[in-house]
C-alpha cells in the first residue's frame, strides 16, 4: 500500500468512525524553548499549502483533558507534560475556509454535504510549554511535516490558528511565572542569568538585570544555592533552584 493509498484509507476510517463526539475538537498549542529561543509546533497537511497546530477529535468515552494529553503525545511522544487549558474557540465563522473539506476532496473521498466534519466546530485550546530539543516529532497519515517555527516567523496557518497561537502566547505571557516553574526547561540548579534569557524568549523583550533579579526574588519561589565557579571566582553568579513546596 502506497502512502497516499494509506492516507486515503485512514481519513476514510476517520469519517465513517461514530466513536467521536461532533462538533468539538482540542487543540495544542504547544510552545518550544532551547537556547534562548521560543517556537510552537505545526503540521502541515497532505496536499495543502497550509499549517495548523497539533489537534484532534474527542471520543465519546474519553475526558477532555484526556483528548489532549492524547493529542499531544502522538505528536511529540512526549508524556506527562503539563497541559493547561487557557481558550475555547468557537466563532461561527472559524471554519468557513473548511479545511477538512479541501483535503478529502483532493483524496478523492466523497462525504455527504451534511456531515459533521463539515459541519462548525467548537475547539477548546490546550498551552503547553516543553524543551523542543527533547521532542520526537513525526507526521502522522493526515501530515506530511511536522516542524519547529520561530513565534515570530509563522506560515500560513489554516483555520483560527494564528489566532490560537497568539491567543497562547498572550496566556503564557501573563502566567509566566506558573508556567516557567511547571515547565522543567531549566536544570535543577540554575543561574539568575539562564532564568532571565527564559524570561525574556517568552515575553519577547529585554529586561533590566536589577530589576528582573529584584521582581522574580519577591515572589519567594527560588532558594539561593552555592556559587558557580567557572572562572574568575568573583565573577562567579549563585546559582537557584525552585523552592520545592512551589514545584507544579
Amino acid at each position: 500500500m502506497t502512502e497516499n493509498q494509506k492516507t486515503k484509507k485512514d481519513l476514510q476510517e476517520l469519517i465513517e468512525t461514530k466513536d467521536f463526539l461532533e462538533h468539538i475538537s482540542v487543540d495544542c498549542v504547544i510552545f518550544g524553548f532551547h537556547k534562548d529561543t521560543l517556537k510552537v509546533l505545526l503540521l502541515k497537511y497532505h496536499d495543502l499549502d497550509l499549517w495548523a497546530v497539533p489537534g484532534g477529535f474527542i471520543f465519546n468515552d474519553e475526558n477532555l483533558n484526556d483528548a489532549a494529553a492524547r493529542t499531544l503525545y502522538e505528536r511529540t511522544h512526549l508524556g506527562d507534560v503539563y497541559l493547561e487549558q487557557f481558550y475555547t474557540f468557537g466563532d461561527i465563522k472559524r471554519t468557513e475556509n473548511n479545511t477538512h473539506q479541501q483535503l478529502l476532496e483532493n483524496k478523492k473521498i466523497e462525504v455527504a454535504s451534511n456531515h459533521w466534519i463539515y459541519q462548525r466546530f467548537i475547539s477548546v485550546g490546550y498551552c503547553a510549554l516543553v524543551d523542543y530539543t527533547l521532542t520526537h516529532t513525526f507526521p502522522d497519515s493526515f501530515n506530511e511535516v511536522c516542524q519547529w517555527f520561530d513565534v515570530k516567523e509563522l506560515p500560513k496557518l489554516a483555520f483560527d490558528h494564528k489566532e490560537m497561537i497568539e491567543r497562547g502566547l498572550l496566556y503564557l505571557r501573563k502566567n509566566i511565572d506558573y508556567q516557567v516553574m511547571g515547565s522543567n526547561l531549566l536544570p535543577d540548579k540554575f543561574t539568575m542569568k539562564e532564568l532571565q534569557n527564559l524570561y525574556e524568549a517568552i515575553l519577547g523583550e529585554s529586561l533590566r538585570r536589577n530589576n528582573f533579579q529584584r521582581k522574580v526574588l519577591s515572589l519567594n519561589i527560588l532558594e539561593r544555592l552555592e556559587k558557580h565557579y567557572t572562572g574568575s571566582a568573583n565573577k562567579a553568579p549563585y546559582l537557584y533552584r525552585f523552592i520545592d513546596n512551589n514545584k507544579l
